[in-house]
């Protein structure tokens, strides 16, 4: 069975991380998966943005603890090694993409897993879905994002007590907090998700992929280089044909067909 799913879809793709029996935990052959149908995604010309969801009843429980995740006689296992290669990886590719990422999660979203879903751009989770910063229950520290995504998105004291007591939050409180873009029925989780990834897939490509850029870029930059990195962006938005299209369209009063 594969253990990520992948839907070409018109537009965009969808991925399914497929391990339903162990509520989609990661382990080293599954995250390799999961870098490689990113770069496809990215490499595919006709693909203007990623949904990224679980199959089953969770989103991703984070990384299986299992027999292998125990120290041995060779000592504890390469947690370091973990992070840098696989976990963080994954971040850093879908944050660098030029593809707007709609995570949709469907269920529980735990350690790794929950700052997967916290990278994403776009984040719907099913009223039914709950957001666990699970490390602390096995004497670890959060990674994967988790300290950079949480005190941006929910502010300092919220972000420390829910890394220390690691307590779980549902998918209302998550939006009630600015984590999250949206809480939805479940049963209306996965229509949602598509609406978004078909009005991205229409969407002008290179005007997204800069505005990933400019928030990026707004993490570190004061002001001054923020408005100056708007401007060169801005500037190249303007010499664009989707820009021409735009403003075609809008003085024709028609949708615009923008072409990325």
């Amino acid at each position: 069975m594969d253990d990520i799913l992948v839907e070409q879809r018109n537009g965009y793709h969808k991925l399914t991380l497929n391990r339903p029996g162990k509520l989609n935990a990661l382990n080293p052959g599954m995250l390799t998966r999961l870098l490689a149908v990113i770069d496809a995604a990215e490499a595919d010309g006709t693909c203007r943005a990623v949904v990224l969801t679980g199959e089953g009843r969770g989103f991703c429980a984070g990384q299986e603890v299992g027999a292998d995740f125990m120290p041995g006689p060779d000592g504890p296992p390469d947690l370091e090694a973990l992070a840098n290669n696989f976990h963080h990886e994954v971040v850093r590719r879908i944050r660098a993409s030029r593809l707007p990422f709609v995570c949709a999660v469907n269920g529980v979203a735990a350690g790794a897993g929950a700052s997967f879903a916290l990278a994403g751009d776009i984040v719907l989770a099913a009223r039914s879905a709950m957001f666990v910063q699970a490390f602390i229950r096995i004497g670890l520290v959060p990674d994967s994002g988790a300290t950079f995504f949480l005190p941006r998105l929910v502010g300092d004291a919220r972000a420390r007590a829910l890394a220390m007591l690691g307590d779980p939050i549902d998918a209302e409180t998550a939006e009630r907090w600015g984590m999250i873009w949206k809480a939805v029925d479940d049963a209306a989780l996965p229509a949602e998700a598509e609406a978004i990834a078909v009005r991205l897939a229409k969407s002008p490509a290179l005007a997204l992929a800069r505005i990933k850029t400019l928030f990026a870029g707004a993490t570190h930059n004061n002001l001054n280089q923020q408005l100056d990195l708007e401007a060169r962006l801005q500037g190249e938005a303007g010499r664009s044909a989707d820009f021409a299209e735009g403003v075609r369209a809008f003085q024709e009063k028609r949708p615009p067909r923008f072409g990325g």
